[in-house]
């Protein structure tokens, strides 16, 4: 499952090993606990996994707005598509990985990645769209690392951008990169 945070494109990447109601709630779980914001919406595909009572019920006692893209519309979820081709697919490619074994290795890679990609790997937000004589301009804002972006965020509490701060002086880019190729590495001799 990839999530990404729209404002500052903070992404989180976890595992569920069955796309099943249950997993998925759990998940989200673990996401709220991960992210450096508070979750205010959550724009999900039309799977049963997303769309069922339990989860919708939940996001309305913890007012997180829930939305859905609409039948037939891949695009509805730009963001998340973007990303979970740039970061995970291009990383880890499309198989299943079903053993304990994997799954736990997929978990461990997923950890680093999320720190390596919000760290090290700046994005660029869209600021404005201008169609002149039949071409499409975009302009975008200066490329900022998902890290960065939260730290200028002025609603993120201070103490959330201190102990970011902490975590971010502790961390090497290339050790860091060096050890996710390893896992990666690990996981398709696991899976062969």
């Amino acid at each position: 499952m990839t999530c990404v945070g729209l404002s500052t494109g903070w992404i989180e990447c976890l595992p569920v090993r069955q796309r099943t109601r249950q997993a998925v709630f759990e998940a989200i779980q673990t996401l709220r606990t991960r992210l450096p914001f508070p979750l205010l919406g959550l724009d999900s595909d039309n799977g049963s996994e997303f769309i069922n009572d339990p989860l919708y019920q939940y996001c309305l006692s913890e007012k997180i707005t829930f939305t859905r893209s609409r039948p037939y519309r891949k695009n509805d979820q730009a963001h998340v598509e973007q990303k979970n081709w740039s970061v995970v697919r291009r990383l880890i490619g499309y198989d299943r990985f079903e053993t304990e074994e994997e799954f736990l290795l997929l978990q461990s890679i997923y950890a680093d990645l999320r720190l390596y990609a919000n760290s090290f790997q700046p994005v660029l937000k869209l600021v404005s769209k201008e169609q002149v004589d039949k071409k499409l301009i975009k302009r975008y804002d200066t490329a900022a690392t998902p890290f960065q972006r939260v730290l200028a965020a002025k609603d993120i509490p201070f103490q959330t951008k201190v102990h970011l701060t902490n975590l971010y002086v502790q961390l090497n880019p290339v050790k860091l990169r060096t050890t996710i190729d390893q896992k990666v590495a690990k996981l398709w001799k696991l899976f062969r």
